[in-house]
């Protein structure tokens, strides 16, 4: 289970900040992730260990076509696109704004949990949360929810803020094009049961009826087995592979440089007054920087 960051690195976290407005009301707010990244990331890699690349390749002459030759197309039916440029998508993008609009209060049960995408944390941004404190009560307490857009990232995003706990809580939303209803996926009729199975069902669901949602059906087991896997295998050396140091190379050359310099400078500083010893220092630094690219030249 991920530690839990404290205020200070929630604080450094933040990704947005701005105003959350409505009427002549307006609280400085800062957006945190409500939850934190996955721990496992497989990456894709050769038998070598090099991290692999993902390219475009047009399918008809197998070529691979650079990021300069690549535009978007909207398929109208198939295989006929319609291409948008990136100067007309910008000129789409709504206007950048650092402020939650607040639009409307709706009661909290009208709001269907398939439409939430992910979820954030509006936290006080200002020296004075009385304003934040004060909206989160008077939320909570009425059982609204406030309907909302804002702009991150050239995209406007609509939210509901939901007060909990004195917090409030932002879920991005999907839009009602986005959500399938329950006719689209074909249930069937509802049909009488009998009284007997009706009986049976309560007393299998009592059975497993707890007071409270355990934590522990929370955990990621599959995650857990994981990385006991991966760590198991790091620790006896089996099928761990190491990726082509190229950048250390660069970091060797880098150090050969920063030595003949140090020694450079030390001849200067040891050197004597007299010119025939300061050619002597010389040739000798040069020596040693010559004798330190020929092992170099030997290993590569």
């Amino acid at each position: 289970m991920a530690e839990r960051m404290s205020e200070s690195e929630m604080r450094s976290r933040a990704f947005w900040s701005g105003t959350l407005s409505f009427g002549l009301v307006s609280i400085p707010v800062n957006l945190f992730p409500a939850s934190v990244p996955a721990r496992t990331s497989l990456r894709m890699v050769d038998e070598s260990g090099t991290p692999l690349k993902r390219r475009y390749v047009c399918p008809q002459d197998e070529k691979e076509v650079g990021w300069d030759d690549l535009v978007r197309g909207y398929e109208i039916e198939k295989d006929v696109y319609v291409v948008v440029t990136d100067d007309e998508l910008e000129a789409l993008e709504p206007r950048k704004s650092r402020e939650i609009d607040l639009r409307q209060f709706v009661p909290l049960e009208q709001l269907d949990p398939k439409f939430f995408e992910r979820g954030y944390y509006l936290a006080p941004a200002g020296d004075s949360p009385k304003a934040y404190q004060l909206l989160a009560a008077i939320m909570e307490k009425s059982q609204r929810a406030g309907i909302a857009t804002f702009v991150m990232r050239a995209k406007e995003y609509l939210i509901a803020i939901v007060a909990e706990h004195g917090i409030l809580r932002a879920e991005t939303m999907r839009f009602a094009d986005e959500v399938r209803s329950a006719g689209d996926v074909g249930l069937p009729d509802k049909s009488r049961v009998p009284a007997a199975d009706v009986k049976k069902m309560e007393t299998e669901i009592r059975k497993l009826t707890s007071a409270q949602l355990s934590r522990s059906e929370l955990e990621d087991r599959y995650t857990d087995r994981l990385l006991k896997l991966v760590h198991s295998k790091e620790r006896k050396d089996v099928d761990v592979v190491e990726a082509p140091a190229e950048e250390a190379e660069d970091e060797e050359a880098s150090a050969d440089v920063i030595d003949l310099m140090e020694v450079l400078r030390r001849s200067l500083r040891s050197s004597s007054p007299r010119k025939a010893a300061g050619k002597s220092t010389r040739k000798s630094a040069a020596k040693s920087a010559r004798k330190s690219s020929a092992r170099k030249r030997k290993t590569a």
